[in-house]
């Protein structure tokens, strides 16, 4: 998937491949999804930083995940929204808002309008497309 955006972190295909290993080479670079309930990171409850899996930008905060019963882990709203680039979507026969990381234009997931909150948003991120940072004792 091409996009009219150049980002900061570019590597061959090769290199996120090695870089990666082949799921998350799936999830982040082709636009893959994983299986609803298997992801690693779905029941994690720990306070810290979610970062893109492909990059180490910091994207969400556990404060913002909420559990909201879809099969991934979902956040009310990115951390900076200047660290993800919403997108059009219109494969699989759907209109979806696709959510990529700024940085290294990682697929991350899609952002959706039924989600808790003043803003109302649910972004349902795959765990592939994310590592866990804690935070640390104070």
């Amino acid at each position: 998937m091409k996009h009219d955006v150049t980002p900061e972190i570019q590597k061959s295909e090769q290199e996120w491949r090695n870089l990666l290993g082949p799921e998350r080479y799936r999830v982040l670079r082709e636009a893959g999804t994983e299986a609803p309930f298997t992801g690693k990171l779905l029941q994690l409850k720990d306070d810290g930083t979610y970062v893109c899996g492909g990059c180490g930008q910091a994207l969400f905060t556990a404060d913002a995940k909420f559990d909201s019963h879809c099969g991934w882990p979902s956040f009310t709203h990115p951390e900076e929204q200047e660290n993800v680039r919403l997108l059009d979507d219109s494969s699989h026969g759907m209109q979806r808002i696709e959510v990529r990381c700024k940085r290294c234009d990682s697929h991350l997931g899609h952002v959706f309008d039924d989600g808790p909150g003043p803003a109302g948003t649910r972004y349902c991120i795959n765990s592939a497309s994310l590592d866990f940072e804690p935070s640390k004792p104070a």
